[in-house]
């Protein structure tokens, strides 16, 4: 269709061009009079005038009406031009191709709309271009290609042209997109080291499960399966098999469009042994220094992962004393008599250069002094890589960007200077935050909280928790402006107003707490952050049916009505690689809180660590730890409405929350009414769901948890607390990380209120 449109389209400018050089030969040259355009509708007659090389006053000739058509045809926007002459006048008489007025699909159930008009716009084909016919045959091609994208092999196409008045078309293009096609066998050829199971089980792709509905990871996709190739050679490459080579890669599909086979033919050579490492080049005098970065190691299998991350550990190594084009490489002697290598790193500094400008892109939200103020790299100073890796990483550890990039471009005609780029990809900084517990007694208890970060695109969060349930009523507005001076302090603002009615009826006591606080976090490292606050509380213990003794006591001892003075500080460190779905790293807090006015002094604090383990490239293992404790001073005793809680989502899950009670409370027949000591130890193992591929977004986990609370004249006893163990689903949802667990209680005492269904939104242990 497109041949015979292009013959049909030079055919008449040909046959055009034929005509009029027929009439001019029969007409000597003249000056133009004036000018003239007939059979214009939307076109307007200055684009005519502008595109034909004659001028009134010119001399008419042939060379200028064939340069005349030429043109005019090649604007796109006329199906036929033709000029006349009549005393002098030059008439050029033209027929507009139609103009589409609308594109339209049907049956598309794949895709989004606006994604196919993008697609089509992008060759050229949207509302208001002329029509082409050619162009609808790019159109329809362009979609199924789309389609072929994912594995839709058997999509057709169909274009309806309905013609308008005014010159103008519709386009409908009707699309019947049938089934995806899925990948039936994925054979590996030439394997002898490593069975063919233990391959296939590094790719994303394969050939399906129960969850490929969600992972849809036996589709068909080229780049997939580049990138599992990729896996293939660097799985070999990192065990000593220094000559693996993929030979070839077949993808079949069958008749019916539905089925695909892909096998891989592979050659694993000889696996091979480092016998001796050495350093060649110019090693600024520093070969010290480069030679404690080196990560291979003599005598073992030949590694690329460490022969890579050695020749970068050089070329950043270079980087921190400005030779931002310093190249490193390792070069390999074999002997294959003995299957063994010996490696010779070379490194060659280059020059020297400063950074002449930074640049910031991509940030249509954010402002660009919320980035620039995490640059350790400043402009004019010489090129120093650790402190642009530190700049991107703090940029990125912002939680702002799904994708943070630094790029270094030479500065023409200046050898000694460069431009850095940092590129971002934004993405939504709000979260919601939803925990949720069903128990045949209480039914079902729900808490809402939603958190805005980079408010505005200012950098600041802005945050409120609500909570509505019969017993704990909550609203708390908090913010933060993580810079409020330049060298990066930031304030925290809360303000808090909580309400907590142990009993469902409406006459029994609770307890009302206001108050607000004012935290400010001062950086030391990149990783390491002290904070440091204050705050004021009111809380009125409002007396009704049911209430404790230990309440009884407090009012008595210091009436209903009390006010507090806290003073805080903590200390956190947080290495992860990711704060969604980490696999290795550790999260360290300290807290404390000393109440030094008001009725009150107490002190209390608590220590934690998450520590996450990568056991293999699907499975993570986790663990958190807990310590809580609380006391009062100045002879005062502890208050009882600071006591720590345990049991539920985020501490021993299997119990309701903060149900678990101490050894008084349970010789007394007491209600729960916390502690001031609490400890809390969680482990999970974390891997995709059977059937899920590598898809880390959606896993199953196994944990197990054990935890209890103590009075403040207690000793902790290991031997009394909870234990429970169960499994759960965990999902990074467009709302935050999802969490179901079901729990089976291991350790328990007589009254333990049980809840072994829960889910959480918004946290990760």
């Amino acid at each position: 269709m497109l041949l015979t449109s292009t013959f049909l389209h030079r055919t008449t400018i040909a046959v055009a061009a034929a005509s009029l050089s027929f009439s001019a030969l029969a007409l000597d040259p003249f000056t133009v009079k004036d000018i003239r355009v007939e059979g214009l509708q939307r076109v307007e007659a200055g684009t005519v005038f502008a595109s034909i090389p004659v001028r009134v006053g010119d001399t008419y000739s042939d060379d200028k009406a064939s340069s005349s058509i030429r043109s005019l045809f090649a604007l796109g926007l006329f199906k036929d031009v033709r000029i006349d002459v009549k005393d002098g006048v030059l008439i050029v008489v033209v027929e507009e191709r139609p103009t589409v007025a609308e594109v339209d699909f049907s049956g598309t159930k794949e895709f989004d709309k606006d994604v196919l008009k993008k697609a089509l716009r992008d060759i050229g084909l949207a509302d208001g271009r002329p029509y082409d016919k050619a162009l609808v045959d790019r159109a329809e091609q362009e979609l199924k290609r789309q389609y072929i994208n994912r594995s839709m092999y058997a999509t057709e196409v169909v274009t309806t042209v309905t013609p308008l008045e005014r010159n103008r078309v519709n386009l409908s293009f009707a699309v019947t997109e049938g089934d995806a096609a899925k990948i039936n066998e994925i054979h590996i050829v030439g394997n002898s080291t490593f069975s063919e199971s233990t391959l296939l089980g590094l790719f994303d792709q394969d050939t399906g499960g129960w969850l490929s509905w969600y992972t849809k990871s036996n589709r068909y996709s080229r780049p997939k399966l580049n990138a599992d190739i990729e896996t293939l050679r660097s799985y070999y490459l990192t065990r000593g098999f220094l000559e693996f080579k993929v030979d070839s890669t077949q993808v079949a599909i069958s008749p019916d469009k539905q089925g695909i086979s892909i096998t891989i033919n592979v050659t694993e050579g000889e696996r091979f042994v480092v016998s001796k490492i050495k350093l060649s080049g110019n090693y600024l005098d520093k070969d010290a220094e480069f030679q404690s970065l080196i990560a291979i190691k003599a005598g073992e299998a030949y590694n690329a992962d460490q022969v890579a991350q050695t020749t970068k550990a050089f070329t950043d190594y270079y980087g921190n004393f400005g030779f931002a084009f310093a190249h490193a490489e390792a070069r390999t002697d074999i002997d294959r008599a003995t299957n063994r290598v010996e490696i010779t790193l070379v490194g060659e500094p280059s020059r020297r250069v400063y950074v002449r400008r930074i640049n910031v892109a991509g940030n249509d939200r954010t402002r660009d002094e919320v980035i620039r103020r995490e640059f350790r790299q400043l402009e004019a100073a010489w090129y120093d890589g650790e402190k642009i890796r530190q700049s991107r990483n703090r940029v990125d550890r912002l939680g702002y960007f799904k994708e943070v990039t630094m790029d270094t471009q030479e500065v023409p005609g200046a050898p000694d200077q460069v431009d850095l780029t940092v590129s971002v990809a934004e993405k939504p900084t709000g979260s919601l935050s939803l925990g949720a517990g069903f128990s045949s007694g209480d039914g079902l208890g729900i808490t809402f909280g939603f958190r805005q970060d980079n408010a505005f695109g200012s950098g600041s969060s802005l945050g409120v928790e609500v909570n509505t349930s019969a017993y704990n009523r909550t609203l708390v507005f908090s913010t933060t402006n993580p810079y409020v001076t330049e060298d990066g302090v930031s304030r925290s603002i809360d303000l808090y107003q909580r309400t907590s009615r142990p009993y469902s009826d409406v006459n029994s006591y609770s307890v009302q707490t206001t108050g607000g606080s004012i935290r400010y976090g001062v950086p030391f490292t990149d990783t390491d952050t002290v904070f440091i606050g204050a705050g004021i509380d009111r809380t009125e213990i409002v007396n009704g049916t049911y209430m404790p003794d230990v309440y009884l006591d407090f009012i008595n001892q210091f009436g209903s009505v009390t006010n507090a003075l806290p003073l805080t500080v903590g200390w956190a460190r947080d290495t992860r690689d990711s704060a969604l779905v980490p696999s290795t790293g550790r999260v360290m807090r300290l807290n404390g809180e000393w109440s030094v006015g008001g009725e009150l002094r107490y002190m209390r604090g608590t220590a934690q660590l998450q520590q996450f383990y990568p056991i293999s490239k699907k499975t993570t293992a986790a663990f958190n730890t807990e310590v809580s404790m609380g006391a009062g001073t100045d002879g005062l005793a502890y208050p009882v409405f600071k006591n720590y809680y345990s049991g539920g989502l985020g501490s021993v899950r299997g119990f309701e929350q903060g149900s678990l009670t101490t050894e008084s409370q349970r010789n007394f027949g007491l209600t729960a009414t916390g502690g001031a000591k609490k400890i809390t130890f969680n482990a999970e193992v974390l891997s995709p769901l059977p059937g899920g591929g590598n898809d880390r977004t959606l896993r199953w986990y196994g944990f197990f948890d054990a935890g209890s609370i103590y009075d403040a004249n207690e000793s902790i006893d290991f031997s009394s607390m909870r234990t429970s163990a169960g499994v759960g689903i965990s999902w990074v949802s467009p709302v935050g990380p999802l969490r179901l667990a079901f729990a089976k209680p291991i350790s328990k005492f007589d009254g333990d209120k049980i809840q072994q269904l829960q889910f959480q939104i918004g946290t990760s242990f």
